[in-house]
Formats: structure tokens, sequence, C-alpha cells
């Protein structure tokens, strides 16, 4: 009988490559347990581009390049630039092995001043994979892959407003059919959606300086659920909120100032807390259709279940489980993201950018800060960051590099 040792690893890689190895213990905890939101398909939501990876991937409200098309589609009517192609080299999860890596290849056109339209690619490889027997023998190596395909479509609801839509198709492929005791395999594919928002008044006044200000609001990948086999219990897909501010200084004619704040959730269930056999404590159960999913995300968290002496869940005189005061609030607030960040341009020639993301300790902890530099020469952008760890602690995440190439076709 063959044990797929793929699947085990991208057990790991799938539902977790966001999340770092915390090492938190209970002290730290303040009596609250983890309780990680986990998806399908999170290459989904890996920042692909080197500007806003330098800007704790703050980029929902920044100023439009080819790769708004991720971050915000509806920003393209705003382009200063009438077309551009970019593409992004991310290596990714250097801490664990060198042969895994995000490209990303995108581009744009304004087809008047209130149409744009775009694309991207996405392919997202997880290098060399090992099969082996139960007894550790090697059979072969697999190179799994997932990519996404993107379309992109924006429009200008007036002098200061738009709205854009992506549609996108991918295809996540692990185990390449293989089974495992008596599940067969099969790739995972998602058809989702991204609807954007933006107000852009570049006609505003900080003092005595003139500047811009941004305000957009994204849903992302809004989708079917997925799985890969049959037998298995089909999984959300990253399915996110996000709520952008950004103002922009215009110091004088040669140097200017971006600050952008955002604020991020995932829009999928909480887990529930159960008992062994499967019943609910507290939360609701998570195994539900996407809008209700969507929808039960900002209401769901199970918050803290008192416990006696002997570490019993403990129940009210009416049978129910007591519920620590204002925990479900307290960890429903937990859940949203914070990222922010600042960009400096001399003379639309020389950038420097640094930021910070935040995450809770009880969610995944992702808590990282950026930094990074661009550069441009007539046509074309090269900008590359840099991204370490807050936390202290041995995270997967720490010391990615991103590399980012855009080329202006149109101003």
């Amino acid at each position: 009988m063959l044990k797929n040792f793929t699947l085990s690893v991208f057990g790991l890689l799938t539902f977790t490559t966001f999340a770092q190895p915390t090492g938190i213990d209970a002290n730290e905890l303040d009596g609250r347990s983890l309780n990680t939101i986990t998806t399908a398909l999170p290459f989904m939501s890996i920042t692909p581009d080197s500007r806003v990876g330098a800007m704790g991937d703050a980029g929902t409200a920044l100023s439009a390049t080819s790769m708004s098309i991720y971050w915000n589609t509806s920003m393209l009517i705003f382009a200063k630039d009438k077309s551009e192609i970019g593409l992004a080299y991310v290596p990714w999860l250097r801490q664990l092995t060198n042969d895994i890596h995000l490209s990303y290849l995108s581009g744009y056109t304004q087809l008047s001043d209130r149409h744009a339209v775009g694309g991207a690619l996405r392919f997202f490889s997880l290098g060399n994979i090992l099969y082996t027997d139960e007894f550790g023998n090697s059979l072969r190596n697999d190179n799994p892959s997932e990519y996404e395909l993107t379309g992109s479509y924006a429009f200008r609801l007036g002098q200061k407003m738009s709205i854009g839509l992506n549609g996108k198709f991918a295809y996540s492929n692990l185990t390449g059919g293989n089974v495992s005791g008596t599940s067969t395999s099969k790739a995972a594919i998602a058809g989702a959606s991204d609807l954007s928002f933006t107000y852009f008044n570049e006609d505003v006044k900080y003092g005595g300086n003139r500047g811009a200000y941004t305000f957009a609001a994204t849903l992302n990948n809004i989708g079917n659920k997925v799985s890969y086999s049959a037998e298995a219990r089909r999984d959300f897909i990253p399915m996110n909120l996000k709520l952008a501010n950004a103002l922009r200084f215009d110091l004088d004619a040669y140097n200017n100032l971006t600050w952008s704040f955002e604020l991020q959730r995932l829009l999928v269930p909480t887990p529930a807390i159960r008992l062994d056999d499967g019943t609910i404590v507290s939360g609701k159960n998570e195994d539900v259709g996407v809008i209700a999913g969507m929808l039960q995300s900002f209401y769901d968290a199970p918050g803290v279940v008192l416990e006696d002496a002997n570490g019993d869940y403990k129940k009210d005189a009416d049978g129910n489980y007591e519920i620590k005061k204002n925990s479900r609030l307290r960890e429903e607030l937990s859940e949203i993201n914070i990222a922010t960040g600042f960009e400096y341009w001399y003379n639309q020639l020389i950038a420097m950018r640094a930021g910070v993301f935040y995450e809770s300790k009880y969610k995944g902890n992702r808590q990282f800060f950026n930094a990074g530099v661009g550069l441009r020469y007539n046509a074309f952008h090269i900008d590359i960051s840099y991204l370490g760890s807050l936390n202290g602690r041995n995270s997967p995440l720490a010391n990615t590099l991103r590399f980012t190439l855009r080329m202006t076709l149109g101003e």
C-alpha cells in the first residue's frame, strides 16, 4: 500500500502557509486558545509584488500599477500610465526549503477614460516532492504546482469613483492522482471573483501641502469550496475583505510621501469548539455554503468556554455551556489584521519603503516588518523588498525577498 508523502507535506503547506510556529505557552494565551482559521489554496493570498511587499502588505489603496490587479482592480482607472506590464518573483519559505517559489505576470491597458481591462497569471511551484512507501522506500519524484488565471475590468463611476471586477480560475494539482489507502486524490479547481471600489481625490490639501486621498474596499476570492479527494470535506478558499486608506503628501516639486493603512479579515467561518464526539460546545458549524460562510464569519467566534477544577467545561443552571464574558467579541476583533506602510519618492526616480503587518497570536501570529527600494529609469521600474519577523521566533516567512520588474507602455 502506498503512502503519499505529498499529502502529508502539502497538508501542512496548504493550511499553515501563513501561520508561524508560534511556540506560545499557556501563560501568553491568557486563558484563551489558539483558533486559527484555515483555508485551501492559500497561494491565492500570497503578496506577489515588491512594492506592497515593502509596505506591510498595505496595497489596496495605493496608486495603480500592473500589480493592482491583485490588490484593487478599480484603481486602474486612475493610473497615470495608459498601459503597463509587470513580472514578479518571490522565493517562498526559504527558512524551510530552497525550491518553492511564486511567479506573477500581470498587465493592463486603459481603453478610454472610463474603461480599463487587464489580466494576470499566477504560478506557484512547490519544488521537488518525494513519494515513498510505508517502509520509507523512494518511489518517484513529483513537482506539484498551482496556478491562477485572472481577467480584469474597471469602470469609472464618476470623476472620483470607480469599480472593478476580476474573474478567476484557480487550479491546484498537489498529488498527481496518487492513491493513499482507499482515497484517490484529484486536482482542486475553483472559480472565483474579486469586487473592488475606489474613491480617489487628487485635489486635497494637508496644511500647506497639496496631495491626494484614496479610500478603497475589496472583496477577494469569492468562490466555490474545493477538495483534493472525493471522500474529503470541501474547504473554503481564502475569501477576504479589505478596507484601506492612503494619504499622499506632495512636499515639493521633487519629494512626496504616501502613508497607507488598511484592515483585512478572512470571510471564512471560525472553527467551533467541540467535544470529542463532535458536539458543538460554542460557536457555529463551519461546514456551510459559501454565502452563509461569509456572513457567518462576522459573528461565529466561539470565545472562551469556562472550565471547572477538573478541566471540564462548565454549564449554567439551564444546562448551557458558560462562555467568558466578552470573549466572543474579543475573538471576532482578533480576526482583523492590520497593515500599514510608507513610501517616499524623490523626483519619481527612487523610492524608499517600509511597513508593518500584524496578526493576532491566536489567529496565526504573522507579525513582520518590511523594507524595500524602488528605481525608475525611463519606462522601467525595478522594486525589491525584504520581510523580517517581529515576534522573535523562527518564522518560515522570515528573510523573504521579493523582486518585481515593470514596464510602462504608454503615458
